[in-house]
């Protein structure tokens, strides 16, 4: 048994087809088979499945992938970290994030981590949904990911740093720009331009909307909070987003209006990570240029002296 049988292995779990890992591997199926075919002789167990469109692990494979996946995430981590101390410093910082991510909670601190560490490679993999970040951080895969932070996530550890009111973002013309509040009712029939499917800001407010017992019409979705917000200056219907600082959809003088939705409990943003006392010290620099950012431009939550970081 060898790690290279390890991680094809994991490779054949996760894409749950031999040819599919071979020409990822450019080699050929029967090598792939032979790695497996290695772990089964030296566990004594079935790993896989054959089935006619692909492979499964079976329950003793489930074992072993889980605990593969554990230990090479681990040494990866550590031949990377040796690596960075051999080279001083060098080497790269993987992060998953949303798409409005990197314009509203890390663009001074990308600029600013770049000149503290020219040799260091800032590597990111967008997405909208926080479960997608959870399954790469514990797969390895990536180091941090900014996501939205509600309950807690078996394997994961979690820093709350911003926290985000909501407000309504309708355009000058419409009946509700010029209210001096808005309530919950007021909100029943507006043109309503849904959030990304499946991110966590819109379950957090669906959630929180369904307590109030407010049900919204969907006129459209989109697949971020700055389309929402363009599409609501746009006159297109009316974007219930975190506040943010939006760009313009006009040239001219911006048609729009942020009405704040204090009645809707604030939205929690922050990093999650595997293990915080095993992040490479250029992933825990990177993070704590974020928070400082925040610091000047957002709510940021208070961090208990006992958490890692600066």
């Amino acid at each position: 048994m060898t790690f290279d049988d390890l991680r094809v292995f994991m490779a054949v779990c996760q894409a749950g087809n031999l040819s599919a890992v071979a020409r990822e591997l450019s080699c050929t199926q029967p090598a792939v088979s032979q790695h497996v075919k290695r772990l089964e002789q030296a566990t004594g167990v079935r790993l896989l499945e054959r089935r006619r469109d692909g492979v499964v692990p079976t329950p003793e494979g489930l074992v072993l992938y889980a605990a593969a996946s554990d230990g090479i995430a681990g040494l990866d981590l550590a031949l990377r970290r040796l690596g960075e101390f051999a080279r001083g410093e060098a080497g790269s910082v993987r992060l998953h994030t949303g798409a409005t991510t990197i314009r509203h909670f890390m663009s001074e601190a990308i600029t600013e981590f770049r000149q503290r560490f020219p040799r260091a490679a800032l590597e990111f993999r967008t997405t909208t949904s926080s479960r997608q970040s959870f399954d790469a951080l514990i797969d390895g895969m990536v180091d941090l990911a900014w996501v939205t932070i509600g309950g807690t996530v078996s394997g994961i550890e979690f820093r709350p740093v911003v926290e985000l009111p909501w407000v309504l973002a309708t355009h000058d013309d419409d009946p509700l720009a010029h209210r001096p509040a808005i309530s919950p009712t007021d909100l029943t029939d507006i043109r309503h331009i849904r959030l990304p499917q499946h991110s966590a800001s819109r379950r957090h407010l669906e959630t929180a909307l369904t307590r109030l017992g407010i049900h919204l019409t969907s006129e459209t979705g989109v697949t971020d909070w700055n389309t929402a917000v363009l599409l609501a200056e746009l006159g297109a219907g009316h974007a219930i987003v975190p506040a943010l600082s939006y760009n313009s959809a006009t040239t001219t003088e911006p048609r729009i209006r942020y009405l704040p939705l204090p009645f809707v409990p604030p939205l929690t943003v922050g990093w999650a990570v595997r293990r915080w006392d095993s992040l490479t010290p250029l992933a825990r620099a990177f993070a704590d240029l974020v928070e400082q950012q925040c610091r000047t431009r957002h709510s940021t939550v208070p961090r208990p002296p006992s958490e890692p970081g600066t």
